[in-house]
This record gives C-alpha cells, sequence and structure tokens, in this order.
C-alpha cells in the first residue's frame, strides 16, 4: 500500500505537456477541502523544470497562493521563459484553475558550480530510530471530528512524519514556536535529483504555518481558527534523498495581523542543510 501511495504523488508530479510553455497535471484528494498547498508548489516546479536545461538545478522558488484549488478539476501551468543568462535561468510560472490563477511563483535554477560553503549546525534531537511513529486517531476519537477532518486524518499519505516533541492537535497547550519533525516518503524512488525536488518541494507544505499557532494553545482541528498559507519560500542547497530520513526543523519569530510567519530549516541524517524555507499564513479566530 506504501508503494501505491508513493508512485501515485510521483504519477501526480509528471504533467503532461499541452504546449512548449504550458502544462496540465491532476489533482490528487488527500482528505483536505481544497487542493494541498505542496501538490501546486512541486507542480508548479515540475513544469518549470521541463522548460530549462536539465542540467540547471531549482535553487530557490518563491510563490503566493491566490485562491483555493478545486480538488475535482486538473490544473493548467503556464511557464514564462523570464531569462537565461550565462550560468542562471529564471521562470514565472502561474497555476490556472476555472480562468483563474490560484498561485503566481519564481524559480531560479543554477549551473552547478564550487564556491564557499558554511552552513549552521544540525540541533541535537533524537535518531528517528528513537522517535514514535505519528499516533493515529481511534475510530471512536475521529467519529467525533466534523467529516473534512476525518477524511483528513483517516487517510495515509506517501510521507511519514515522525514529531520528535509530540503534540495533541485535538488538545493543544501552549508551547514555545519550535519543532522539530522527522520525515521521508515511505517507499525508494529513482535517483532522479528533479524528481527528489519536486517531492521535497511538496512535503515542505507540511507542518510549516502549524509551528505559529503553538504559543497559543490552537490548533487547524480548532473549531473557531481559520488557517491558510498566504505565501511559501524554498531554497535547496545540497543534495538529498525525500526517501532517506530527513530533519524538518520550525520555528516562528512573529505573528500578528492576523497572520503567522514561520521558517524551516531541512537537515540530512548526517547534518548537511540541504534546504530552507519560509512561509507566512492566515491565522484568524472567527467568531463561534
Amino acid at each position: 500500500m506504501r508503494e501505491e501511495h508513493v508512485r501515485e504523488l510521483v504519477d501526480l508530479l509528471d504533467l503532461e505537456r499541452l504546449e512548449d510553455n504550458l502544462f496540465r497535471g491532476q489533482s490528487r484528494d488527500i482528505g483536505t477541502r481544497f487542493v494541498f498547498g505542496g501538490q501546486v508548489l512541486g507542480q508548479a516546479l515540475s513544469a518549470a523544470q521541463r522548460t530549462v536545461d536539465p542540467r540547471r538545478e531549482a535553487h530557490s522558488l518563491h510563490a503566493y497562493f491566490l485562491r483555493a484549488g478545486d480538488i475535482d478539476a486538473p490544473i493548467v501551468y503556464s511557464v514564462e521563459r523570464t531569462r537565461d543568462g550565462g550560468t542562471f535561468s529564471s521562470r514565472r510560472v502561474v497555476a490556472i484553475q476555472h480562468g483563474q490563477p490560484i498561485l503566481n511563483g519564481s524559480i531560479s535554477f543554477q549551473e552547478p558550480e564550487k564556491g564557499f560553503e558554511h552552513q549552521t549546525s544540525m540541533p541535537e534531537v533524537p535518531s528517528p530510530e528513537d522517535v514514535e511513529p505519528m499516533r493515529h486517531l481511534s475510530p471512536e476519537e475521529l467519529a467525533k471530528l466534523p467529516v473534512k477532518l476525518q477524511r483528513w486524518l483517516g487517510i495515509d499519505g506517501p510521507f511519514e512524519f515522525r514529531q520528535v516533541w509530540p503534540r495533541d492537535d485535538l488538545h493543544p497547550v501552549k508551547r514555545p514556536p519550535i519543532q522539530h519533525i522527522w520525515f521521508r516518503l515511505t517507499a525508494p524512488i529513482s535517483d532522479s535529483a528533479i524528481l527528489h525536488r519536486a517531492l521535497l518541494a511538496y512535503a515542505s507544505d507540511f507542518h510549516l504555518i502549524g509551528t505559529a499557532t503553538l504559543p497559543h494553545g490552537i490548533s487547524y482541528m480548532t473549531h473557531n481558527v481559520q488557517m491558510a498559507s498566504l505565501d511559501h519560500a524554498l531554497w535547496f542547497h545540497r543534495p538529498f534523498r525525500v526517501d532517506e530520513w530527513l530533519l524538518y526543523s520550525f520555528d516562528s519569530p512573529t505573528a500578528q495581523g492576523s497572520r503567522g510567519l514561520a521558517r524551516g530549516q531541512i537537515f540530512s541524517r548526517d547534518g548537511r542543510l540541504v534546504a530552507s524555507t519560509a512561509q507566512e499564513g492566515l491565522i484568524r479566530l472567527r467568531d463561534s
């Protein structure tokens, strides 16, 4: 079953080419009400990569989520070949559904070259083998939740997550806005670095904005809280594999104006910093 989920996700990122700069991707229902933002990020990166010399590797992605995506409709990706320089290429991507943009993104690519190197150290945390898998809710607990949450929490996904400091989203308590989560794809895939980057773009949207809720004792399960990703930034630093354990280390420096900011660093288990992320999201209290 795990292999099937992984194969479905890999197929989801393999877009249909309609024209030189136009691609179409399908949507996958992972139990959320709308298209998962990470899916649109991964597909946008896949579309842009198809218009670039394959020797050039994506090193940064910046995107704005404009509208919620319809899980029952395909998404068209229009790529603008902004510039091809001596070592860098820049692409603008617009994801479109029902004639309207749902995401605007810019992605930059670079031919590999050597230069100065330094990085921050990986946090000292237990190894993934020493961290318990995330607990699945019992049928009785699921039955007490809204139907949309039952679907989200009842579907197995292609990634496995292990929280170093587990939290109970049903009964959240106030705690510092820091968390560390080990994750990996649940089955091995090919060696394609392009595919691994697209899959990391997909996974990078998990748990980010939730970090900004930690000091407030709320979660996405809190009945009167509205949450949505507003933008997303991702930088690739070093080679990695998403079918091997990676540590996602999060912090949230601020929340204000119904928005929260979260940052992430992704490390290989041998301590190499392979990617960095940042995201601002809507965190709004609604009238009960």
